[in-house]
């Protein structure tokens, strides 16, 4: 069985080992060692990056008799002595996730009663899924700032953390969070008098190490509640972005960070107010177009067809033209407007005009990836291509026979 180092030495970056067993796998090769410091994928935290006798290590990953093996770009040989070299940015950064979890799970169990039942350290983001009491899936801004409050003092403390293989006896004692996940060899993780819990990861060897915890997120995720946080460096970095675009958002409204709130809230009742002046103005310069519109009808099967796009106008501008134009006898009337994301569609006609509209507008639509229907007299929809009005008038066509 290979001899993990890391178990003893979180913090070593180099080392020697004799390859004792190669085997080619897809996409490298695997190779088994007689001991290493590479972290293999296991418990929410990925794998140890850096290079293996002169090779890339593409992946390190325990088998199912519990052998650790290292995926490389190239290949090496059976009894081969070689060096180990750990990507040691990775590496701490992985610690510092992890152990900023072990408190972040913690302070959820002892302040709220949750049970992590779940890690997820991903490349930029880290989350923990926790069983809260009663079924909750959120908690609320206040119950978040204490869960920061309470981590964040522990760091600051700098308490030890502490990493070992406990005997029987001990194991008993030990104030878990939870019951370990394996009967024998358990190791346990403890950081300073308030966490106990079993762990095989790498770890900091005291908390103030972790630097910064921060809970960025809290959503629900398959009935149970998913908190994403970030720790370290990654705290620091979102802390840099988000200070960054804050700046940027005061400048370009004259305003003071601490302000922005306000400011946003007042340029949005200003745009509110624009968007509403602006949909008034195209609705009347709209409506102002019927008795244009009525005049250049065009006489089909008996009625008179008004074909037109209107540039851009919203539905309900759509829909008090249609009505104002089929007051009148013998009127069909096909309308397009550009609408946010597709062209805006209603169809309408006088109740002596012939023609489906409901159904008229349903495939019309479809043949121009929209959709629609209604009622055989007036009909709304959507489609992506100007073009449906031409399609909607032959279909009409044929209606009509």
């Amino acid at each position: 069985m290979t001899d993990r180092l890391y178990y003893e030495d979180a913090y070593l970056t180099e080392f020697e080992a004799q390859v004792l067993e190669v085997r080619p796998e897809e996409g490298g090769w695997a190779v088994r060692l007689d001991r290493s410091a590479f972290y293999p994928t296991s418990g929410g935290q990925p794998y140890d990056t850096g290079e293996l006798g002169g090779r890339r290590i593409l992946d390190v990953y325990v088998d199912a008799s519990g052998e650790v093996w290292h995926r490389l770009d190239g290949e090496l040989s059976a009894g081969q002595k070689v060096a180990g070299r750990i990507d040691w940015p990775r590496r701490f950064d992985h610690m510092q996730q992890h152990a900023g979890e072990h408190m972040l799970a913690g302070a959820v169990h002892r302040l709220l009663g949750g049970r992590t039942i779940g890690l997820h350290c991903g490349a930029d983001i880290s989350s923990i899924d926790v069983d809260m009491p009663e079924g909750r899936t959120r908690i609320d801004e206040e119950e978040i700032r204490m869960l920061e409050d309470e981590v964040n003092d522990e760091i600051q403390r700098d308490v030890p953390i502490r990493c070992w293989f406990p005997g029987e006896e001990e194991l008993k004692a030990l104030p878990l969070r939870k019951a370990p996940s394996v009967t024998s060899h358990v190791r346990v993780v403890a950081i300073g008098e308030k966490e106990y819990c079993a762990c095989g990861g790498t770890h900091p060897s005291s908390s103030g190490q972790i630097g910064l915890m921060k809970v960025v997120d809290v959503r629900p995720s398959k009935g149970k509640m998913r908190m994403f946080f970030l720790c370290g460096k990654r705290a620091y970095g979102d802390y840099r972005a988000r200070m960054k675009a804050s700046d940027r958002a005061a400048a370009l409204l004259s305003a003071a960070v601490d302000e922005l709130p306000q400011a946003v809230e007042r340029t949005l009742e200003k745009l509110k107010l624009a968007e509403a002046e602006i949909a008034r103005v195209r609705r009347e310069a709209a409506l102002a177009r019927i008795d244009e519109l009525m005049q250049s009808a065009r006489p089909m099967g008996g009625c008179k067809l008004i074909k037109a796009h209107l540039g851009e106008a919203d539905m309900e501008t759509l829909k008090q033209m249609a009505g104002k134009m089929i007051e009148q006898s013998g009127v069909v009337v096909l309308l397009a407007a550009r609408g946010e994301k597709a062209e805006n569609l209603l169809f309408a006609r006088s109740p002596d005009a012939p023609g489906v509209m409901g159904k008229l507008m349903s495939e019309s639509a479809r043949a121009h990836g929209g959709k629609g229907g209604g009622r055989p007299d007036f009909a709304q929809g959507s489609a992506m291509d100007p073009a449906v009005l031409d399609t909607a008038e032959g279909l009409l066509r044929a209606q009509m026979g």
